[in-house]
């Protein structure tokens, strides 16, 4: 028998395309497998591999499903154009893409550059709809508003109804805030009042209102109850830059509020982080906080990162640790701090 079939041209052109599949699939083994970590800073693939692009976004969990909207930066985009893209996830670590939700032209005659920023998304357990707020401006941000946009699917396309300055004050940073018995708010920057958390009505298409008006400058809004209090994490005034995010706490999102105190050592300048939402995951054995920021590059906008950290939190403390990957189970509520990546 002749053993050496390789130098048969037919059988070496079908090794050759072998191999060649083979070297693709191994290359390729880390979009096609489960992640099973997050790593802080990193590129974030969804299941096809694009670093996600969900920036200054918002997170809902609708029965076993949580989906993810943000603004929407990748390259290539119709500049006249406004894009909030949609995620689903069931563990919070593995994104699938869905759509862009939101492909919207200029809504109110605002001009060019005009601006639509972080997207929060509450669902209405009886209109059943999906009500999207945005931080709607124009190019100097004078106009500081926030937009509504409302949709039957959570990820099917957002139409734009109205837009309103809540309690006819100034909005820019905005934020959400469902808390445990499902009441739905709203935490918006008034650059001359400080960081008004507001109660949603009961379609979420107007505020009802204010709970707190907190004399602080802080934007980047955030809120979480967890064992009787109320934690609020917001972050200074410094546009693109990022700088020492400070929390306080309350009884009650009526307040009175605790001195603001920093999140983590400020030299760190929170990891060169800004704070967007806390996200909580209560499971069968424990419940974890997770800090959800974002690391922006204003100048590569397409390329900016995220930082989510389970944080320390209980007993009106609450600090962000050093960032490493680390895991996560969802329904035991449980996560785990690595060492190592996978």
């Amino acid at each position: 028998m002749n053993m050496n079939f390789c130098k048969h041209p037919l059988k070496k052109s079908w090794i050759g395309g072998l191999l060649s599949v083979l070297i693709l699939f191994f290359a390729n083994k880390e979009i096609l497998a489960q992640r099973k970590t997050i790593e802080p800073g990193a590129i974030w693939p969804d299941q096809n591999g694009n670093h996600i692009q969900a920036h200054g976004g918002g997170i809902i969990k609708i029965k076993n499903t949580y989906y993810w909207y943000g603004e929407q930066r990748r390259q290539g985009l119709d500049p006249n154009l406004r894009y909030v893209s949609c995620y689903s996830s069931k563990d919070l670590v593995n994104w699938k893409f869905l759509s862009d939700v939101v492909q919207m032209s200029d809504p109110e005659n605002l001009g060019p550059g005009w601006v639509l920023e972080r997207p929060k998304v509450y669902f209405n357990a009886t209109s059943k709809k999906y009500v999207m707020y945005f931080h709607l401006d124009n190019k100097d941000y004078s106009y500081a508003r926030v937009g509504i946009a409302v949709s039957d699917r959570a990820d099917g396309n957002f139409k734009f109804v109205k837009s309103f300055r809540p309690l006819g004050r100034p909005s820019r940073d905005i934020g959400q805030f469902i808390d445990d018995d499902g009441s739905a708010y709203l935490i918006f920057e008034d650059r001359e009042l400080g960081f008004h958390i507001v109660k949603l009505s009961s379609d979420f298409m107007s505020v009802e209102k204010e709970m707190s008006l907190i004399n602080a400058p802080l934007e980047g809004g955030a809120v979480v109850h967890y064992k009787g209090l109320y934690y609020a994490i917001g972050s200074a005034l410094t546009g693109w830059n990022p700088n020492p995010n400070k929390y306080a706490t309350s009884r009650s999102l009526e307040g009175p509020w605790t001195e603001f105190k920093n999140i983590a050592p400020p030299e760190t300048n929170t990891y060169q982080s800004q704070s967007t939402m806390m996200i909580k995951v209560t499971g069968t054995k424990s419940t974890t906080i997770i800090f959800m920021a974002d690391q922006w590059r204003p100048s590569a906008q397409w390329d900016s990162r995220y930082l989510w950290m389970p944080l320390e939190i209980g007993d009106g403390k609450l600090s962000l640790p050093k960032p490493r990957p680390w895991s996560l189970d969802v329904k035991g509520g449980v996560f785990k701090i690595l060492q190592n990546r996978d």
